[in-house]
């Protein structure tokens, strides 16, 4: 029997190499389509549910317990409210937000020994994206008694701000004095805020706080908000609960989650109505006049991919704002 030449041979083999190769291509291909179609699904089914619950609770919207008026911010893609979502007899605040936009805070001390001293302190990379505000809160505790005679100035990458306990602040007063709040975006947007706190040379060592034998002691709160193109497709819900004595809603109570993490919308995610089924599209007005709202979500994993976008979308009467 005549048996296979060497080149017989080796494109027997590279004919088996070859259907091997579209044999694995055509199962990763297959396993990569079933995969994004899972992912797809998954991400539906969450933003669904999202907008079930959202509905649910935008129809129970109320005034809040501090009296707020039921509707506190109606824009395109954020919305806010008071309801009692967890039927727990306390209204809570409530938010969804697509999430680019992003919130941090930062606190730093420093503190000096010398009569008429200084300290300072720096921040640095502390925001992601583009800068929208900063603001810092700067309070003082040390030899600060006298009135018009014993201070300290505040300067902002050498730039000065303003004066602190300059009036009204008390001498080793073992607390935090002064509280002074400056906006810093222009000098904060290079991502680098260096803040010096210098006192008079009337500012004496003599103060024992935590510190013995300083002059002063500084805290400085940095807060800043700041725009993150790599969170435009998450969807998130805030919610702020009541506090007591006096009621209010503290922003830094503000508990987030991700409602969906796929979520890609151009079109507004929010539209409101008034009594008549009009669009309301001047914003003050939708406050006031807001009596059914359409929430709208495009969704896609991967906008990349095909199949392409999926729009979900339900209507919401507010019920305590019916005429």
């Amino acid at each position: 029997m005549k048996g296979f030449t060497l080149i017989e041979t080796l494109i027997a083999v590279a004919i088996l190499v070859l259907l091997m190769g579209i044999i694995s291509g055509s199962i990763v291909l297959l396993y990569k389509s079933q995969s994004f179609a899972w992912q797809q699904s998954l991400a539906l089914d969450e933003a669904r549910m999202g907008i079930k619950t959202m509905v649910r609770e935008i129809r129970e919207a109320r005034f809040g317990d501090d009296g707020s008026y039921p509707i506190e911010k109606a824009d395109d893609k954020e919305f806010i409210f008071y309801a009692d979502i967890d039927k727990d007899g306390e209204t809570e605040k409530v938010r969804y937000f697509i999430g680019a936009a992003e919130t941090g805070s930062q606190t730093q001390e420093c503190v000096t020994f010398a009569t008429g001293g200084s300290c300072n302190v720096a921040f640095a990379d502390f925001f992601q994206g583009t800068l929208i505000s900063a603001q810092i809160k700067v309070s003082v505790e040390g030899d600060f008694g006298w009135d018009g005679q014993e201070y300290a100035d505040v300067y902002a990458d050498g730039s000065s701000l303003s004066r602190i306990c300059n009036t009204g602040c008390s001498d080793c007063s073992g607390i935090w004095q002064g509280d002074v709040i400056f906006d810093v975006t222009d000098q904060a947007v290079d991502n680098y805020l260096d803040i010096l706190i210098d006192s008079n040379y009337r500012v004496d060592d003599i103060c024992d706080w935590q510190e013995p034998n300083h002059a002063m002691k500084v805290r400085v709160e940095l807060a800043w908000e700041e725009d993150n193109p790599e969170l435009d497709h998450l969807f998130k819900k805030g919610i702020t609960n009541p506090t007591t004595s006096p009621i209010s809603y503290p922003t830094e109570s503000e508990e987030v989650t991700i409602i969906s993490s796929y979520v890609r919308n151009t079109p507004p995610i929010f539209k409101y109505y008034n009594v008549d089924g009009n669009e309301i599209t001047e914003h003050p007005i939708r406050l006031s006049d807001t009596k059914v709202m359409k929430v709208h979500l495009v969704v896609n994993v991967n906008p990349n991919h095909q199949p392409g976008d999926v729009e979900l979308e339900s209507y919401v009467q507010l019920r305590n704002l019916k005429e």
